[in-house]
C-alpha cells in the first residue's frame, strides 16, 4: 500500500492514529520484501503476525506461507483487516482482537513450528520478544521490525553499550542472524526514531534446561540492576558471599568484574552454579 492509499483509506473510515499504539505503518515495497525474504517463508510454514495494522506485510504473508495468525488491538483496524483478506483467504488466514501481550501472558502456547513475522509495536516490543522467547515453546525463527535501539539490544555482544538484560533474555533462547536498518520515512507516519529489521534463530539446542530458566532471569536481573556497581556486590543480596566467591573464581570472573563485561556463556555457567543454593 502507498502512503496515499493510506491516507485515503484512514480518512474514508475516519480513524485518526494513535500515537500510543505505535501506529506507524511501513509501506515501502523493498523493505516489505527484505523482512519476508529474511524469514525465509514456504507453504510449510506457520506465521505469527502481531500488529498488522492496515495490513501491508500481510499481503505478503499469506502469498508466501501457509497460515497467517495475526492479532490486531485496534477494533478500528480489526474490521479493515477482516474485509481485506478474510474473504479472499478464509483457509490460510485467522485474525485476532486483543492485546498481544496480555494474550500471550494469558494463554500460553507452544510456537516452537512457528515463525514470527511482523512490524511490532514499539511499545510493547521488548516484552513481546521476551515472553515468546521461552525454550522449547519459542518461535522457530523470528525476523520483526523494531526500534534501532531495541534492535542493537537484540544483537549485542559483552561489553556493548547496548548489552544488558533484553540482550540476555532473549539470546538465552534465540541466536542473531542478521539485521538490517529502515528509514523513518519507509513508514506513514514517519516515527520519530529509526528502525530495524531483526533475524532471530531458535538455538537448535538449549544452552540452559527448563527448570534453570527462573534462576538465569534472577541472575541477569539482578545482575544488571545498577550497571555501574560490581556484580559480585548485587549478587550477594540473593546468594551466599561463599558460594558467589567459589563460582567467580572457578569461571575465573573478577569479583570486581560488572555484568557487562560477562558474556552470555558466562551468565549460563554462574546459573548453574547458584541454581544449587535455590
Amino acid at each position: 500500500m502507498k502512503p496515499s492509499e493510506m491516507r485515503e483509506l484512514l480518512d474514508r473510515r475516519g480513524i485518526q492514529l494513535t500515537k500510543s499504539l505505535g501506529q506507524n505503518f511501513l509501506h515501502d515495497v523493498h523493505q516489505l520484501e527484505r523482512i519476508v525474504a529474511l524469514a525465509e517463508l514456504s507453504a510449510a510454514d506457520k506465521v505469527l503476525e502481531i500488529g498488522p495494522g492496515l495490513g501491508p506485510l500481510t499481503d505478503l504473508l499469506v502469498a508466501k506461507a501457509g497460515e497467517v495468525l495475526a492479532i490486531e488491538k485496534d477494533g478500528r483496524l480489526v474490521e479493515v483487516l477482516r474485509e481485506r483478506f478474510i474473504p479472499v483467504t478464509p483457509a490460510k488466514f485467522e485474525l485476532i482482537h486483543a492485546d498481544a501481550l496480555e494474550l500471550l501472558k494469558r494463554e500460553p502456547r507452544d510456537w516452537h513450528d512457528w515463525k514470527l513475522v511482523a512490524n511490532l509495536p514499539y511499545s510493547v516490543a521488548s516484552p513481546i520478544l521476551v515472553e515468546l522467547a521461552a525454550g522449547a515453546r519459542a518461535p522457530k525463527l523470528v525476523a520483526v521490525t523494531l526500534q534501532l535501539e531495541v534492535a542493537q539490544r537484540l544483537m549485542a555482544k559483552a561489553d556493548d553499550d547496548s548489552y544488558g538484560i533484553l540482550t540476555l533474555l532473549v539470546q538465552i533462547d534465540f541466536e542473531p542472524r542478521g539485521w538490517f536498518k529502515i528509514p523513518p520515512g519507509c513508514f506513514y507516519p514517519s516515527p520519530d526514531v529509526d528502525s530495524a529489521c531483526v533475524r532471530l534463530v531458535r538455538r537448535a539446542q538449549p544452552l540452559l534446561p527448563e527448570n534453570l530458566r527462573p534462576t538465569f532471569i534472577r541472575v541477569v536481573k539482578r545482575a544488571f540492576s545498577q550497571r555501574r556497581k560490581m556484580m559480585l556486590k548485587l549478587l550477594k543480596q540473593d546468594w551466599p558471599k561463599e558460594t558467589l566467591e567459589a563460582g567467580f573464581v572457578a569461571l575465573s570472573i573478577s569479583p570486581q568484574e560488572r555484568a557487562e563485561k560477562l558474556s552470555l556463556e558466562q551468565f549460563v555457567a554462574l546459573t548453574k552454579i547458584l541454581a544449587q543454593e535455590g
